[in-house]
């Protein structure tokens, strides 16, 4: 039988994260998952450290970053729904899997309940950041600023594996494959947006992304992407908006674990309004 669930984690040479990530997983009570591990041929003895699990595949084979290796894993998934991990990330707690699940079941029997006929999803969460120990709430409504401004958390989205069965993500893109195959789920193939109250995932980042560098990737293909998909009008009057609003400093409060509490707090008020 299927599992319901396919998490993929895709690594090079990750020391202690990958194990602390997969053991993390194997930890849920949720049993109906596999894990599938894509290995850029790592040479750190990370994966031969891996515990034996029927639930675990690894791949090992060559690629060209971290989303050619998520396109690599996408070959091999088996479940219903798939979700992306780094490595370092980890299960905020070990029935998040059965809580998601739950939901899902709910969501697609109100759907038939009503006449509808459950159409492909994103099924997405909150994450916690690990630097700071604040939780990174997700927008409750995926609404055009909301795409614009910012996706969930890749480590929060599950998404319908069939999602996937026309296109995985794009490789041109070096920091945002993700955030543009999120729009394109939404705006070309009406992928319905679900917000659930789940803290799915303690998040590390600390990446590439993060970086000097990988910011000046991001905004870059974060102005393409967004010009793709988001009517002229709007990408110029939300990037006005955007500056304005001084979207960097909060950025930096949102990151200081000093003042990222009250950020928190804050941003949960203004998005409770929505839900």
């Amino acid at each position: 039988m299927a599992p319901f669930f396919s998490v993929v984690v895709v690594c090079r040479n990750a020391g202690d994260k990958l194990k602390k990530t997969v053991e993390s997983i194997l930890s849920q009570s949720e049993r109906s998952f596999e894990i599938i591990v894509k290995d850029a041929c790592s040479t750190d003895g990370s994966v031969e450290a891996l515990p034996q699990a029927k639930e675990l595949t690894v791949i090992r084979e060559k690629d060209s970053g971290i989303y050619d290796g998520m396109n690599g894993a996408l070959r091999h998934v088996r479940g219903r729904f798939v979700l992306f991990l780094n490595c370092g990330d980890l299960f905020s707690s070990d029935d998040v899997l059965r809580r998601v699940k739950e939901f899902i079941g709910d969501a697609e029997k109100n759907d038939i309940n009503v006449g509808n006929i459950p159409s492909p999803a994103v099924y997405y969460g909150d994450v916690r950041d690990s630097l700071t120990g604040a939780r990174a709430a997700a927008n409750p409504v995926m609404d055009d600023f909301a795409l614009y401004r910012n996706i969930p958390c890749h480590q929060a989205c599950f998404y319908d594996a069939a999602l996937f069965q026309e296109r995985g993500f794009d490789v041109r893109y070096r920091v945002r494959a993700d955030y543009e195959h999120f729009l394109w789920c939404h705006y070309v193939k009406n992928a319905a947006m679900r917000h659930m109250d789940v803290t799915v995932a303690d998040y590390e980042g600390g990446g590439y992304s993060e970086s000097p560098e990988g910011r000046a990737y991001s905004a870059r293909e974060h102005r393409e992407i967004t010009a793709r998909y988001l009517p002229t009008g709007k990408h110029l009057l939300y990037r006005i908006y955007m500056a304005v609003t001084l979207q960097p400093l909060r950025e930096r409060i949102a990151r200081d674990p000093r003042t990222a509490a009250v950020y928190s707090w804050l941003k949960d008020r203004a998005y409770a309004g929505k839900s």
